[in-house]
């Protein structure tokens, strides 16, 4: 098939066909390589009978070249040692099957649409078509219908307009072919006047309003804690224990001293016990370690509630605007220096990208290196060696069945073009139109920048209201005062001890919605 610039399509080189007379069969006893089924591989062409089947596989594969960006279904990474196109089909080595995938150890070229992001009736037609029954093969009109369905099913992408993809894709399958390759297959061409028309005085008032929004701070949201009652029954507890140790210290050292006017023989017994009473009686602080530990686990509590009153109360989504915000504002700051930047790599690339274009202009289909055929050309499309343009060494290493040598050649092909290629310096319509192309891309980002600011502006002036009533509706949180009160008693206790309060690690740290 032959697509012309203006779109239509054409049916090329159909000039062997299969046809019956008087009860005779004229056999079509040549074939591609790359569209005969499993079943005709190594056979006797001249001698075969063509069934409806066998045109099914052709059909299919020309559809899926349609469909995948001009690879091959049968073109992709056997893990085993290299096979060539026609060993892959002959072996029913479908490289992009989900259901066969165990059987067939081949898996898709890098960068390669995958059946999964497309409809179900699709995924199965081609894993019929592909798959080890014949007579399983959708036929044309299950094509049309399949084919129609998909076309229904189109969803718009919201960054390109130019871009459609399957709904069951889950997101625009062209935009992460192009971040992955750095190549959009359907970028938007139409014209993008560079002059577009912006509000910078009222953009920049919108920043000013932003960077000055005042998002509300602990103390505003944390009420104050009421006093506490007295001491706490922990604290109560361990003193009463030390009251205990110094009565029992003080017998013990009374003990000592009868021990020494009645018994005194035995003095080293009596000295032993008064010193062990010394040290009783002398053990009367409370430690203050417990008591630290309480006020850390305190604050980490009245951390936790305050983190989950302002997630219950919508103070989360207001951040993520501001962030947002935040990084639009400083994409908008820096928009000249960067399209500064990015005219200045232009021109610096400008015989590269002279050196590139020319290139992309001999195409590896109509190359002719020898040792290379149809089936090798197909491989090398599928793994995205399309022209000479897109030939290097690492590139052609990677496709299936390409060593040393063929590698040499199709390298050597490419430096032949390389060789003749010469740089124009003169200033041609081509630069003319990259220039106004990135101009243009950065008019609309800008454009977008400003609207963005001014936009999320009037989100945070609706959301004012509601993050000045926080602070009221954080006094009749109970979990949120009760962490507080609990936290008091901790500091009351410890200053009751006459040791030193820790300060609160406490903040505002708000989780923005994914």
């Amino acid at each position: 098939m032959l697509v012309a610039q203006d779109a239509t399509v054409a049916v090329i080189d159909a000039d062997s066909f299969q046809f019956s007379l008087n009860g005779k069969s004229y056999p079509c006893v040549v074939g591609v390589p790359d569209f005969t089924p499993p079943e005709l591989h190594g056979k006797n062409l001249a001698s075969v009978q063509r069934t409806i089947e066998h045109d099914n596989f052709g059909l299919a594969v020309a559809i899926f070249h349609l469909l995948f960006m001009g690879r091959h279904p049968y073109a992709g990474r056997y893990n085993g040692p290299d096979i060539s196109m026609g060993e892959a089909i002959a072996q029913n080595r479908f490289a992009f099957s989900l259901s066969r995938k165990a059987t067939t150890q081949t898996t898709p070229p890098p960068g390669a649409l995958t059946l999964d992001m497309f409809p179900a009736a699709i995924s199965a037609a081609f894993e019929n078509a592909f798959g080890p029954k014949p007579a399983a093969r959708p036929s044309a009109l299950d094509w049309i219908q399949a084919l129609n369905a998909l076309e229904g099913s189109l969803n718009h992408c919201s960054k390109v307009k130019t871009h459609r993809y399957p709904s069951a894709a889950r997101g625009c399958v062209w935009c992460k072919l192009a971040a992955d390759s750095g190549f959009d297959m359907f970028p938007d061409l139409s014209a993008v006047e560079p002059n577009v028309p912006t509000d910078a005085r009222g953009t920049e008032q919108a920043i000013r309003e932003i960077l000055a929004f005042r998002f509300p701070t602990v103390a505003d949201l944390l009420p104050a804690a009421a006093a506490p009652r007295g001491t706490s029954d922990a604290l109560r507890e361990a003193k009463s224990g030390k009251r205990g140790r110094a009565l029992m210290g003080l017998l013990m050292m009374g003990g000592a001293v009868a021990g020494f006017i009645y018994a005194a023989p035995a003095w080293f017994l009596w000295i032993g016990l008064a010193i062990w009473g010394w040290v009783t009686f002398s053990d009367r602080d409370v430690a203050t370690g417990p008591f630290q530990k309480a006020f850390k686990d305190a604050d980490e509590r009245v951390q936790r509630e305050l983190n989950a009153f302002v997630q219950r109360n919508g103070m989360a989504e207001v951040v993520k605007v501001r962030g947002d915000l935040d990084v639009a504002i400083a994409a908008y700051k820096g928009h000249d220096n960067a399209l500064a930047r990015e005219l200045m790599v232009m021109k610096s690339n400008r015989e590269a990208r002279q050196r590139q274009a020319y290139l992309d202009g001999f195409p590896i289909r109509r190359a002719s290196i020898s040792g290379i055929g149809q089936a090798k050309t197909a491989t090398l499309i599928s793994f995205g060696i399309e022209t000479a343009a897109d030939v290097s060494q690492s590139a052609v290493r990677r496709v299936p069945g390409f060593g040393e040598v063929l590698t040499g050649k199709v390298v050597a092909w490419r430096r032949g073009h390389e060789s003749r290629f010469k740089y124009d310096r003169t200033p041609n319509a081509q630069d003319v139109s990259d220039e106004k192309a990135l101009r243009g891309r950065f008019a609309a980002e800008k454009a977008k920048l400003e609207s963005s600011i001014r936009n999320g502006l009037g989100t945070l002036k609706n959301a004012r209201a509601r993050l000045d009533a926080l602070p009221a509706m954080a006094k009749s949180d109970r979990a949120l005062t009760d962490a507080l009160a609990a936290r008091a008693q901790s500091e009351h206790d410890l200053r009751e001890l006459g040791a030193s309060v820790p300060a609160s690690a406490v903040a505002l740290k708000v989780t923005p919605p994914q």
